[in-house]
């Protein structure tokens, strides 16, 4: 039975939500290149041959494919499903009407555009809709326990304090201190609290510590050293104006919370290790699906959210990379030199490879399976 659960959490559920994820991602592609005149001859959930498919009056052929990892849309003047080369033979004007390669500038960017932007508008639509049906949870933040020996306790802080900021960021809900700490690792915070209405300021540097996550695999999280005070947690439902304007927010926070994590990666300031592949993902789609069906909606949003933002990266292959070569060629009134292009292509696709391999390593490494290895070839 626990074994028959896994397969369901970890696997279906996983497929589940990759497969709504990348048909958004795609559906954006198609549509738009469709209301531009586009002829579009596959759209493909995965990759590789084909399980089962139909062809629509339009002489798209709808498929699904055996490797379900992604997803693609062909378009007619493309030469592969990455829209990295095009099709060389001569074009009669008709063909050239419907083909991708033939379109304005302007319109192709508007093709490339529109998958990224489906994502990105999916998960704030589902976010806001989330808001108004199942309304916000929203924690004040009141300190309702202080854990000995941590630098909340050597700071100074005490259950009853409420935070009001963090070096100079506002808090409103005890969430914004988890994603403030979480952003600044171990640099120290400088926290103005209201404690019986004086304010006070204390400095505490937080500790990042290793604690097993639920799947047995270990992660470094920074923390203070409080836990929240459950009687200050109440539901907030919102309508439509409000959820909207809040979800922007919210998509807004995890954007700038993500590049400033990369600069972090880059600098050297933030572990390389919290970078993960497609296990990770499936681990935490396991774990959505364990507390619940809203929770596996999150989730979908969350993996929306941050797959159309990783496309917009300016790497060719990704669909920023196409952008970026749309942009030199506006400037330039002319596209890039074939050679060029392609180069482009093979750095990008090697970067996106290397990527891959990095953080499937980084999955592999932060399974339990994998101390037993170690401990087997030692």
């Amino acid at each position: 039975m626990d074994f028959l659960a896994g397969i369901w959490n970890y696997g279906v559920v996983f497929l589940l939500i990759l497969t709504v994820v990348v048909f958004v991602h795609e559906a954006g592609h198609y549509l738009v290149a469709r209301w531009n005149g586009v002829r579009v001859e596959v759209f493909s959930i995965g990759f590789g041959p084909e399980i089962w498919g139909w062809t629509a009056k339009s002489g798209t052929r709808w498929r699904i494919s055996a490797l379900p990892l992604g997803g693609y849309v062909r378009m007619f003047g493309d030469g592969d499903a990455a829209s990295a080369t095009g099709d060389e033979r001569p074009m009669s004007e008709e063909e050239k009407a419907v083909s991708f390669r033939h379109k304005r500038v302007g319109q192709r960017a508007a093709i490339v555009f529109a998958g990224p932007a489906a994502n990105f508008l999916f998960g704030i639509v589902m976010l806001a809709g989330m808001f108004m049906v199942l309304g916000q949870q929203v924690t004040e933040p009141v300190v309702g326990y202080v854990h000995e020996g941590m630098p909340a306790e050597s700071a100074g802080l005490k259950a009853g304090d409420r935070v009001v900021a963090i070096n100079g960021t506002e808090v409103d809900r005890f969430q914004d201190i988890q994603r403030i700490v979480r952003l600044e690792l171990e640099r120290p915070l400088s926290i103005e609290v209201d404690r019986n209405g004086e304010h006070l300021v204390v400095v505490a540097r937080p500790r990042i510590i290793e604690r097993k996550g639920i799947f047995g695999d270990m992660e470094k999280v920074p923390v203070l050293g409080i836990s929240v005070d459950g009687s200050h947690t109440r539901i907030v439902r919102h309508g439509p104006v409000s959820a909207l304007v809040l979800a922007l927010g919210e998509t807004e926070t995890m954007v700038t919370s993500t590049f400033v994590g990369i600069g972090q990666m880059v600098s050297g300031t933030r572990d390389s290790d919290e970078l993960g592949g497609p296990i990770r993902i499936a681990k935490g789609a396991g774990e959505a699906a364990q507390v619940g069906f809203a929770s596996v909606v999150f989730y979908t949003i969350l993996l929306s959210l941050n797959l159309g933002l990783i496309n917009l990266f300016p790497i060719p292959v990704l669909d920023g990379g196409h952008l970026a070569f749309y942009a030199v060629e506006a400037i330039l009134g002319r596209p890039l030199g074939e050679k060029a292009q392609e180069y482009g292509f093979r750095i990008g696709l090697f970067l996106v490879l290397a990527l891959m391999v990095f953080a499937t390593r980084n999955d592999i490494v932060s399974l339990p399976v994998w101390d037993m290895v170690k401990r087997l070839l030692s």
